[in-house]
């Protein structure tokens, strides 16, 4: 439920940039009353699913802290970044600066697990598991850089996608794409660290 609860803002701007294009005289429409003149109708989509992902991201937070007075650091760090691409989207009238979302994002985890093994010499995917499994040092240090690779690495590939495809077919991989190597990733490290955990439990 919490995976689910934290890619809502990633579906509901899938979904509003579908129903958007699908009438694109009344998305431009609405996208025109609420932004302002200026707006050519093939933007209309792009910058209505925008304003609705920072606004459900700001929903997100609001239900969060009434719920238990506390709200993630990843959150409050999700909310920043939707803010400022988001906000320079809608006002600009310019897709590119969503468009960058999802690579500030990746590259930010990527570049904070490698800053704090280099800098401080701490591994935060250790931190965040170690309660849940126990492995030997080196594979710690494998996993750790493993994560640092993929989200850089996907920082680029969202780039790719972005520039040399279709604005429809990079909104597609935003969330079937981005997710579902997310998941397929994830799974591949639990076989790996499956073989480890046996090793060291034997």
């Amino acid at each position: 439920m919490k995976i689910l609860f934290d890619l809502l803002p990633v579906f509901l701007f899938f979904v509003a940039y579908k129903f958007a294009g699908h009438d694109p005289a009344v998305a431009h429409e609405l996208a025109t009353r609420v932004l302002g003149g200026g707006i050519e109708a093939t933007q209309a989509p792009i910058l209505i699913a925008t304003a609705v992902a920072i606004v459900a991201t700001a929903g997100q937070i609001a239900w969060v802290w009434l719920r238990h007075r506390k709200v993630d650091t990843m959150l409050w760090i999700s909310l920043g970044i939707i803010a400022v691409f988001g906000g320079a989207t809608l006002f600009f009238h310019n897709p590119t600066f969503i468009k960058w979302k999802p690579t500030a994002l990746y590259w930010l985890f990527g570049t904070t697990l490698a800053g704090s093994e280099l800098l401080f010499r701490r591994n935060l995917i250790r931190r965040m598991l170690e309660a849940q499994v126990r492995l030997p040092e080196p594979v710690w240090g494998r996993l750790n850089h493993a994560w640092t690779a993929f989200f850089l690495g996907m920082g680029v590939l969202n780039l790719y996608v972005a520039y040399n495809f279709s604005e429809e077919a990079w909104v597609n991989f935003k969330l079937f794409g981005g997710m579902g190597l997310m998941l397929l990733f994830a799974l591949a490290q639990g076989l790996y660290l499956s073989k480890h955990i046996q090793e060291e439990t034997s």
